[in-house]
């Protein structure tokens, strides 16, 4: 009953407007709304500031801030594999993409081609490839890094709506990540091409990369991005911070066909850290 409850709320509820207001607020320097609400939010969720280059709430601008603050050097060392994990998370669900399809929850799953914007050509590369969808929560580190060396190909944002991104919604919300909003990054690596893809949710005030900023504003637009075209070539090494989210959401990463194994140790709902090796 408390899940279908939760459901309902999430189709009822003003999405987009809830989240760009909550975005004012948490970009907000005023001491009477940033203090309380970065100190309620790290006592609530647990943040574990020992980790933080800056442990100190009290110096943090705005609530956004202290979200995507950074952590001390080296404090997740990279393991000596092909694929790391980008973030620190919760696996949702990790394996082989059937029929074109990538599994949601038990009983659930959404398309290839309508998670990539329905860009057909770029769904032909990761048919039949290995897919990984890692859930970052509230008190998780909020950046996001290259899991493997890549070249930028090109990116593309998609519009939608803002789901919560939670056991209980990819649960109860059918196609959950394929009609959330979305950025699709398509990298050049090593073990072929690599579509990673950052979803917004409930909340989320934005999503950033390290190349451009901000690239999910308010907006109903959808756009793509050819990166080849530069004369520098956008080169990020595994483990480089690659963008980040203002308030969390989910990451999922593709590889094509027999590009990659995934570590037979790694399941559904199991812990992963940030560098944290992902394949065998």
């Amino acid at each position: 009953m408390k899940d279908s409850l939760f459901i309902l709320l999430q189709h009822l509820l003003p999405q987009h407007l809830l989240s760009r207001a909550v975005g004012y607020l948490a970009e907000s320097r005023c001491n009477w709304i940033k203090r309380p609400f970065i100190k309620t939010f790290a006592k609530r969720y647990g943040v574990n500031m020992s980790e933080a280059l800056i442990e100190d709430l009290e110096q943090y601008d705005n609530f956004n801030a202290f979200f995507t603050r950074a952590l001390k050097p080296d404090i997740r060392p990279l393991d000596e594999a092909a694929v790391v994990s980008p973030a620190d998370g919760e696996i949702s669900q990790i394996g082989t993409l059937q029929y074109g399809r990538i599994l949601q929850a038990k009983g659930r799953g959404y398309g290839l081609s309508t998670l990539l914007g329905g860009h057909a050509d770029l769904a032909e590369h990761f048919i039949h490839g290995s897919f990984a969808t890692i859930y970052l929560s509230p008190s998780d580190y909020h950046r996001v890094h290259m899991p493997i060396t890549g070249t930028l190909r090109e990116s593309i944002y998609v519009p939608g709506d803002l789901y919560s991104v939670n056991q209980t919604t990819a649960k109860g919300v059918d196609n959950l990540f394929a009609r959330n909003e979305r950025l699709i990054t398509i990298f050049d690596t090593e073990q072929g091409p690599m579509a990673m893809i950052l979803v917004g949710a409930m909340i989320v005030a934005g999503i950033e990369t390290v190349w451009g900023g901000q690239v999910a504003p308010p907006t109903k637009n959808s756009w793509r991005i050819d990166h080849q075209k530069p004369v520098e070539p956008i080169i990020l090494q595994q483990g480089e911070e690659m963008g980040r989210f203002k308030l969390g959401s989910t990451v999922i990463l593709l590889f094509g066909k027999d590009a990659i194994d995934w570590s037979a140790s790694l399941q559904a709902d199991d812990p992963v850290r940030l560098g944290q090796q992902m394949s065998g």
